[in-house]
């Protein structure tokens, strides 16, 4: 399969190994719903999105929920919460981060680039940056994403609201503080500060990193516990929007934690940003489930959480 890039004065063509990679069947949405296909640009680089709304509703401009997935996962596996936000009358928005399921990917050259060149133009090999987890590159995905949400005729820009879980309910926090035009946030099961990784460790990769010595990780490596994607270390050091959420004065935030957490300690977490924000907040347990029953026993009463407090902060 070859792609071909033009972005920041570079041309690149360059073939990418279609083998092996899994076929999903294509999604087809219920007769009710309008669906369609978007591309979002993040840092020259695109992103896929997908859009839902009621059919009923079409030519309205709506309340909207933006919504992406945590560390490892796509918008495809957010179809089921996307549609039930939807059926509840939102206009909602799911993305893949760069170098995530159906988006294009960040790249970097494998050598120096060429002395001559024409119009900024040039052709090189260069590498995709794939599947790994990079929270500054992921959280500046969201911002990017309400930025072209602004041009999207169905979006009530004054109504909205972000939907994030796991790793990505961290990302609604920082988010939130920095955007003002978000007015609610649904933060379920929320790793919410990246600072337990050991420095050591991190600093000496960044520095190798920045030297040239080594590059990214390859795409989807598990070097935490069992989780898909390996961490871009020293960035993690940088991330912990549970120090941000006083910023988002503002914005009303729910949290919603899973009772028998495994994964790290709701009290360092969402529990500590819920004590710490200073608009409308809340915090709800869940009971009897571990991180990922949020998805299988528990996804139907943390969405029914979830719309209550959209619509209580975005359709009054």
């Amino acid at each position: 399969m070859k792609r071909r890039y033009f972005f920041a004065g570079l041309f690149v063509i360059f073939n990418v190994a279609a083998a092996g990679q899994p076929q999903r069947p294509p999604f087809t949405p219920p007769e009710s719903i309008d669906y369609r296909k978007a591309g979002i640009i993040s840092e020259g680089t695109r992103m896929a999105a997908e859009l839902f709304a009621l059919k009923s509703l079409a030519g309205q401009a709506l309340p909207t929920i933006l919504m992406a997935h945590g560390w490892g996962g796509t918008a495809a596996q957010l179809r089921t919460v996307g549609l039930d936000f939807a059926r509840a009358g939102y206009f909602v928005v799911t993305f893949d981060y760069r170098g995530w399921g159906e988006s294009d990917s960040r790249l970097v050259l494998t050598g120096p680039a060429p002395a001559e060149k024409k119009a900024n133009r040039f052709s090189a090999e260069v590498q995709e940056v794939r599947e790994v987890v990079d929270p500054l590159d992921m959280t500046t995905d969201w911002l990017n994403a309400l930025h072209w949400l602004q041009g999207e005729p169905q979006c009530d820009k004054a109504r909205i609201g972000l939907w994030g879980t796991s790793y990505s309910g961290g990302h609604v926090v920082y988010v939130a503080a920095r955007d003002p035009r978000v007015k609610v946030i649904v933060s379920q099961v929320g790793s919410l500060d990246s600072r337990f990784l050991e420095p050591k460790l991190a600093f000496e990769e960044g520095t190798k990193r920045a030297r040239g010595e080594i590059g990214y990780p390859p795409p989807r490596a598990r070097t935490v516990g069992n989780l898909s994607g390996a961490p871009v270390r020293e960035k993690l050091l940088l991330y912990a929007p549970v120090e941000d959420v006083e910023k988002a004065a503002n914005c009303a935030m729910l949290f919603i934690i899973a009772e028998k957490e495994e994964l790290f300690d709701n009290k360092d977490h969402a529990i500590k940003a819920h004590d710490r924000a200073k608009g409308p907040r809340k915090l709800i347990t869940i009971p009897g489930i571990t991180h990922y029953g949020i998805y299988t026993t528990a996804r139907a009463e943390a969405t029914r959480h979830a719309l209550e407090w959209f619509d209580q902060y975005l359709k009054r």
